[in-house]
């Protein structure tokens, strides 16, 4: 039986980095084109661990809104809560401190960026119980994840332009995306015991609505790149994620569950590349012709 300490690793699931990645990948994107390269070293400071915090505080309140299906479930019946090795009340005390130390973090910002933190806590709180009514529980996790650009737009500039929301749309339909090919590895536990997800309503045309998502992401991004000035190190990354998705894509029509987590946890690099597209243009910007 695992410790305690091991229990509450394994609720926030902090062992696991590649949800932290997903969160952060964007939240550093926003930052550099905020700052036009390099952001203040404090704001990156609070923003990875915010990254850390909110990502671990998702993944207990989720466990809590799960804690009756995880049991039944293949992949997540040794949860700490199913197993009953947390407690409700600890985990919910969890949560509330994993939320608290964050907006401490987040009050050495400026008060837009504060004002905004708590639309994160909401959404991440809310996500988890999207499950039971709606199929697109996806796009909730999304814009949670999301909700982290306009939160970095405001902590560098004290506004949020509205050039900041096509990438805040990408990075939903990102999660679209990716969380779609993870919910493929529990479709067949969660149609037993009644969860919905996008891989439940795609069903046989998932692989055909994993493109069309992948090809809106790819047309925000360009037009992001388009409204930031961004150069030839920005597109070629642009490039290669295009290679990446037509690589998950042609995996996922094997239908095979174990394939579509490989593509989940492979999805991480897209926000790495796109990251070192933004890093590199802002020391060695090449411009591709007039814009």
């Amino acid at each position: 039986m695992m410790s305690k300490w091991q229990a509450y690793i394994a609720l926030t699931r902090i062992n696991r980095p590649v949800g932290i990645y997903l969160v952060l990948w964007p939240a550093l994107w926003a930052l550099w084109l905020a700052a036009g390269g390099m952001p203040p070293l404090w704001v990156l400071v609070v923003f990875i661990l915010g990254a850390v915090l909110m990502r671990s505080a998702g993944c207990v309140i989720n466990d809590y809104a799960d804690r009756n299906f995880d049991g039944n479930v293949r992949r997540t019946c040794q949860r700490p809560l199913a197993t009953g090795a947390i407690s409700v009340k600890e985990a919910l005390g969890f949560f509330v401190v994993l939320c608290v130390i964050a907006f401490l973090l987040v009050l050495t910002l400026n008060t837009l960026t504060i004002l905004l933190s708590f639309g994160a806590v909401v959404l991440a709180a809310v996500y988890p119980f999207m499950k039971r009514h709606t199929y697109w529980p996806q796009a909730f996790l999304g814009a949670a994840f999301a909700w982290a650009i306009p939160m970095a737009f405001a902590a560098v500039q004290d506004r949020v332009p509205w050039q900041a929301w096509p990438l805040f749309v990408a990075t939903l339909v990102w999660s679209l995306i990716y969380d779609t090919a993870y919910a493929v590895a529990d479709k067949e536990d969660d149609l037993k015991v009644g969860i919905k997800s996008t891989a439940i309503l795609f069903d046989k045309n998932l692989v055909p609505m994993i493109a069309f998502f992948q090809m809106i992401m790819l047309g925000l991004l360009i037009w992001t790149g388009l409204l930031f000035s961004l150069g030839l190190f920005y597109y070629l990354g642009l490039f290669i994620v295009a290679g990446l998705f037509f690589w998950h894509s042609w995996r996922l029509l094997t239908n095979d569950p174990h394939i579509a987590f490989q593509v989940f946890l492979q999805n991480h690099w897209i926000g790495v590349i796109i990251l070192l597209g933004l890093i590199a243009d802002s020391i060695w910007l090449i411009p591709l012709g007039d814009r």
